[in-house]
């Protein structure tokens, strides 16, 4: 039977997550507290790993309940704890010290600041699909690979791509449930430069994507919608939420069923 083996969320985009026991689904899709927070430069732009790998060496740990951040910053002594809401602008100042241009730290509480608006809702994957994809690459541990694709909810119980099938052909969505959570699958996450990147130092694997591509395809289940695969550099699922769903709770252990789907 599939069911929730882990629920992870990363309170402040592009630093460590947090592995909780239960989360509450806004209704915007997104778990509480996941993305809740993003650094931006004076542009207005995510200061992200996306666009500056540097941010791979910031450590992070995250007391939800207190609202507080332990940063560890390289080269330091001990680690700095700030209050999320109270000690912002101090926090701030820490950031761009490290960066070396000025940050600032944004907010939003509904939301978060997901990669894929249109899909905002938790990402899914499973623990069999990140233990076969670490395979293809020597030296990179399951755990590494979790954090490369920093996916929300994993599922374990099932076979490798299991969740390959929480998804149709382009344009339509497809129900399962979570414990008492209803999701709609909407199609399989297409990857950024972030999962080619050791997760703890930023350095590169030498021909990440190319070999993750090749893999991908030449593993692919036979049933798998393919539209959404204009190419083969996608892994985890991008769901949305019903609004009945909206404030229900995610607990490790809940069952996943697959729904009947709407002709």
């Amino acid at each position: 039977m599939p069911y929730l083996a882990k629920i992870l969320v990363y309170p402040v985009k592009s630093l460590d997550g947090v592995e909780v026991e239960n989360a509450e689904v806004l209704a915007s899709g997104s778990l509480q507290y996941d993305r809740e927070f993003a650094i931006f430069d004076e542009q207005g732009k995510f200061v992200n790993a996306k666009r500056h790998a540097k941010i791979h060496l910031l450590r992070a740990q995250f007391a939800l309940f207190n609202r507080t951040i332990s940063l560890q910053i390289p080269g330091g002594d001990s680690q700095q704890i700030f209050h999320l809401d109270d000690e912002r602008q101090a926090l701030e100042a820490t950031l761009s010290d490290f960066f070396g241009f000025a940050v600032t730290l944004r907010q939003n509480s509904l939301m978060g600041f997901p990669d894929d608006t249109s899909a905002p809702g938790s990402t899914v994957i499973s623990t069999a699909t990140l233990t076969e994809v670490a395979s293809w690459f020597p030296r990179l541990s399951v755990d590494e690979m979790r954090r490369r694709m920093r996916a929300n909810i994993e599922i374990d119980g099932v076979p490798a791509f299991w969740e390959d099938q929480l998804f149709s052909e382009q344009g339509d969505l497809f129900s399962f449930q979570v414990g008492d959570v209803h999701f709609f699958g909407v199609k399989p996450c297409q990857r950024c430069i972030v999962p080619t990147r050791d997760s703890y130092l930023g350095e590169a694997y030498p021909n990440f994507q190319k070999i993750f591509a090749n893999q991908r395809q030449a593993t692919l289940p036979d049933w798998v919608a393919s539209s959404p695969f204009n190419h083969f550099y996608r892994l985890s699922i991008n769901t949305q939420l019903p609004p009945s769903s909206a404030g229900k709770i995610l607990q490790i252990g809940d069952e996943i069923n697959i729904l009947p789907q709407e002709n």
